[in-house]
């Protein structure tokens, strides 16, 4: 195996992290106060030839936490109207961020990162949402980093000069529902096909693996 077959790995396209795709849906701004009600998450596997694939979701409807705020504006927004409705079949913090860590140092494991890293749409909301429920769960194995993320905002305002998600979803040649947005489910499966499209056409350009002199020889 030479320079190159090693460098096509997971492992090695970032550095030891293993890049997890996140979106909640909460009631509210302040991830201390504000209740979390939904949340998805969508590992990533890069195949034999280097590039980037959506691997397997877990997705979670969530109950609000005891003394959370439900701000009426925020539950418009993301068409959750009653967070308490038993046909939601919502779940725990507790036992929503467990089963996704449970998958994800499965895949960790399997992909022999060292650590996995949120990849969200505006990454630092969703990063500080799951982080102040890992608080509220008094969670102490957290897989993710304690601050660093890949944000797609960023990444597809320097891919495709586009900020917001449907736009640059759009602008990348995807499909984009506007009645299906703002479900985690739906959100981060779009998330998961931007990213792993900006990081696959990076490499096709030749940003990535880099090259050797001695192999280009």
């Amino acid at each position: 195996m030479n320079n190159t077959d090693e460098a096509l790995t997971l492992k090695k396209r970032f550095r030891g992290y293993f890049p997890v795709v996140i979106d909640v849906e909460t009631a509210g701004f302040n991830a201390k106060t504000d209740a979390l009600l939904e949340i998805c998450a969508v590992t990533l596997r890069m195949d034999e030839h280097g590039d980037l694939h959506p691997a397997s979701t877990i997705h979670f409807h969530v109950e609000p936490f005891e003394g959370s705020n439900l701000e009426p504006a925020a539950l418009e927004f993301n068409g959750i109207h009653d967070p308490f409705s038993p046909l939601r079949g919502a779940v725990s913090e507790d036992y929503a961020l467990k089963e996704i860590y449970k998958q994800v140092r499965k895949e960790q494991k399997d992909a022999d990162c060292s650590r996995a890293i949120i990849v969200a749409h505006n990454a630092a909301f969703d990063h500080g949402f799951v982080m102040a429920a890992n608080e509220r769960c008094k969670l102490k194995r957290v897989p993710f980093h304690p601050f660093a993320t890949f944000d797609t905002a960023t990444l597809a305002g320097l891919a495709y000069g586009q900020t917001v998600l449907a736009k640059a979803c759009r602008t990348a040649g995807m499909d984009f529902d506007n009645k299906e947005a703002h479900s985690a489910l739906y959100d981060t499966e779009q998330t998961a096909q931007l990213f792993c499209g900006i990081v696959n056409k990076w490499k096709a350009l030749g940003g990535w693996p880099l090259i050797s002199d001695d192999e280009k020889n």
